[in-house]
């Protein structure tokens, strides 16, 4: 039983470090929304994707939620007409970065959600543990 609790905790965990790297790649993002590039006509900040995996945890035998990959969104860049700006192309076209606010709201969102859910998993987690040993213990 108490092994039980463990990987759940274990498990709830990896799931707050996995969504604490998402938290930390929609920040960049948002960061660089309005980024363009430095040079004429070059690429502006390309918006950061991530997935995730499971992972089989051999001490605990539980399947650990893992980081598989941070990627690059390949939606095309908008463009604005801005002959004046330093980044402006030869038809004076300038690219500014994928970066979507409102989907990166959106995933903030999510994934505040999920770290609070797995929070309150490892604190229930850790509650029924110290009430197991209570009860071992005769009190």
């Amino acid at each position: 039983m108490a092994d039980d609790i463990k990987s759940a905790a274990a498990i709830a965990g990896s799931a707050l470090k996995a969504q604490s790297t998402r938290l930390r790649v929609i920040a960049e993002n948002m960061a660089n929304a309005n980024s363009t590039s430095a040079v004429p006509g070059g690429d502006p900040y390309v918006r950061k994707t991530l997935s995730f995996a499971a992972e089989m945890d051999r001490a605990s035998g539980a399947n650990l939620v893992k980081i598989n990959s941070i990627g690059r969104d390949k939606t095309p860049f908008q463009t604005s007409f801005d002959p004046g700006h330093p980044a402006a192309d030869t038809a004076g076209y300038v690219k500014v970065s994928n970066v979507n606010a409102l989907v990166e709201m959106a995933d903030m969102r999510e994934a505040h959600r999920s770290y609070e859910a797995n929070l309150q998993t490892v604190r229930q987690s850790r509650e029924m543990i110290g009430e197991l040993i209570d009860l071992l213990r005769g009190k």
